[in-house]
């Protein structure tokens, strides 16, 4: 578990000091997160229904008293006590046990598939953070570009080489980019709370994000061998297994039982009479056996776990296609996500060049206040693209180390 945590956090080792790091999170989401202490605990009573299955059947214990006393040689009968103790067949409390085990074996890959999923969960609200934190960094510098563009148009209209109308169109721009800025600080906060509730504390907790996430120089290289042991396959084993093991506990279960027991019927001594063995009481043990001649039941169990087999197998390959489907979406999201990084780092380049023209052509008196308001929504737009192609790539690589780490 820890290897996932630090192969994501890897990434991060270049970011500021002050930054909530993202292992931090992660560690306290394992730690206090309700869903992994429900799965925690449903694995605890599955384990402890060993002890439930550990043990024999009730022993009988009978009292009978003759109402209407029979007489024997030795005297009359008065009441009679007995006990009896059915044994299962050799073996199949043994069988119960491994039965129970194989079944909590599979609910721990419940606590193993929670915890990835939210470690995944947990970064994939990190990174929505840092993306909505960044856009608002761009949207202010925007703003503030604006602001320096209106002192220039105001300059210009002064000067007779721009109208009135291109600073109010300045000034609007300013309102839409800051009517953008306020959208994207609420959508922070319930973004914030979001993390906040899978870390299981209160929601107004202020999370510190980074405030950069770089592109990796190169991709690391993905092994997809590992995909075959993933938890959610390997429940899909144990299911297997539990049934195997419902089939040896099936054939135990058929199995005869042994009784063993004990009568006591006291015996009055009969009067007037005197022999050796007047009034002696009757202790008769008992062995029976129970034989489950009508087994059919037995034979429907047989036949319902081969078939539950069967569809364990069905299962278990239908969730690997998934699983397959959802790496090899990850990986060619991985590829997308840096190849329109690296197209808007260009496009950005590009943007800044004409801007400079632009600035350039103002000490001409030439400016056109138009072509600045597209040079700064298209800057804008690629900026927003690269900080998305970012978080796109991180979370991909979430998603990517969810299913094979």
């Amino acid at each position: 578990m820890k290897r996932i945590i630090y192969t994501l956090i890897s990434l991060l080792t270049y970011c500021i000091s002050s930054a909530q790091e993202l292992e931090s999170l992660i560690d306290e989401g394992l730690k206090n997160n309700p869903e992994i202490q429900k799965f925690e605990l449903q694995y605890n009573i599955a384990s402890e229904k060993v002890n439930e299955v550990n043990t024999l059947p009730n022993t009988e214990f009978g009292v009978g008293y003759f109402v209407s006393e029979p007489e024997t040689r030795t005297g009359a009968q008065r009441f009679k006590l007995s006990v009896k103790q059915m044994m299962p067949w050799f073996g199949t409390i043994t069988s119960r046990e491994n039965y129970i085990n194989s079944l909590a074996d599979a609910k721990y890959e419940d606590i193993v598939i929670a915890k990835r999923k939210l470690m995944a969960s947990i970064s994939q609200s990190y990174y929505n953070l840092y993306a909505n934190k960044a856009k608002q960094e761009v949207l202010k510098d925007n703003i503030k570009l604006l602001g320096t563009y209106e002192i220039l148009a105001l300059t210009a209209v002064e000067v007779g080489n721009a109208s009135a109308v291109d600073v109010l169109r300045l000034q609007m721009r300013q309102n839409e980019l800051q009517q953008l800025k306020d959208i994207l600080h609420q959508q922070f906060l319930a973004e914030q709370t979001t993390l906040n509730n899978l870390l299981n504390r209160e929601n107004n907790v202020v999370v510190t994000v980074v405030d950069d996430l770089m592109m990796p120089s190169e991709d690391y290289v993905i092994t997809t061998n590992n995909l075959g042991l993933h938890p959610e396959l390997l429940k899909y084993d144990k299911l297997y297994q539990s049934i195997e093991q419902s089939e040896l506990l099936n054939q135990k279960e058929s199995s005869p039982m042994i009784g063993f027991g004990l009568d006591y019927i006291s015996v009055d001594k009969r009067p007037n009479m005197d022999f050796s063995e007047n009034g002696k009481d009757i202790v008769m043990p008992m062995v029976s056996v129970s034989i489950p001649i009508f087994n059919k039941k037995y034979r429907s169990q047989t036949k319902q776990n081969e078939l539950g087999q069967k569809e364990i197998t069905a299962q278990k390959q239908e969730r690997l296609n998934t699983l397959e489907t959802l790496l090899d979406k990850a990986i060619n999201d991985r590829i997308s996500a840096r190849i329109s990084y690296v197209t808007q780092v260009k496009n950005l380049k590009q943007a800044k060049n004409a801007e400079n023209i632009l600035l350039k052509n103002y000490e001409t008196g030439t400016i056109d206040f138009n072509d600045v308001l597209d040079i700064q929504e298209l800057q804008l737009k690629f900026q927003m693209n690269q900080i998305e192609s970012v978080k796109s790539y991180y979370v991909q690589i979430t998603i990517i180390n969810y299913l094979i780490q």
